[in-house]
């Protein structure tokens, strides 16, 4: 079962700008890693930031921490690995304390006060969630 679900997931989409990503598109319940926190530079307070979200997190669900690297290189490996949402931390999140949420399956992003994002992974990545959509 988890072969096909891999084999299912796994995708090489075509971007507008013609470039390839890899994607690991499996139920984000069933995702090993739910979230990333990305700051957008190791500088100027965002690693300090992203650090107090990821302790917002840690408990609850698997996630990654990322500095490394342009966001776009993140954001890709994040595809690749299946994660379905990054969180990520720059200068206007120190300024209002608001993140950019960005969906791996349709690439949209979104901005949401960081209180709000262990409700939005909960909705988004949790069995709960998943559990019930069955019901």
């Amino acid at each position: 079962m988890v072969l096909q679900v891999l084999s299912a997931g796994y995708k090489e989409e075509k971007l507008e700008n013609g470039e390839e990503r890899t994607v690991l598109s499996i139920p984000a319940p069933l995702a090993p890693v739910k979230a990333a926190i990305l700051p957008l530079v190791k500088k100027d307070g965002l690693p300090e930031i992203a650090h107090r979200i990821k302790d917002m997190l840690k408990y609850d669900y698997n996630i990654q921490y990322d500095e490394k690297d342009s966001i776009g290189k993140r954001y890709r490996r994040q595809d690749a690995i299946g994660t379905p949402l990054c969180i990520t931390v720059d200068h206007q999140t120190a300024e209002d304390g608001t993140v950019t949420v960005r969906d791996r399956d349709t690439m949209e992003q979104i901005r949401i006060p960081m209180e709000e994002i262990p409700a939005l992974v909960a909705g988004k990545a949790g069995m709960r969630a998943l559990l019930d959509k069955l019901a």
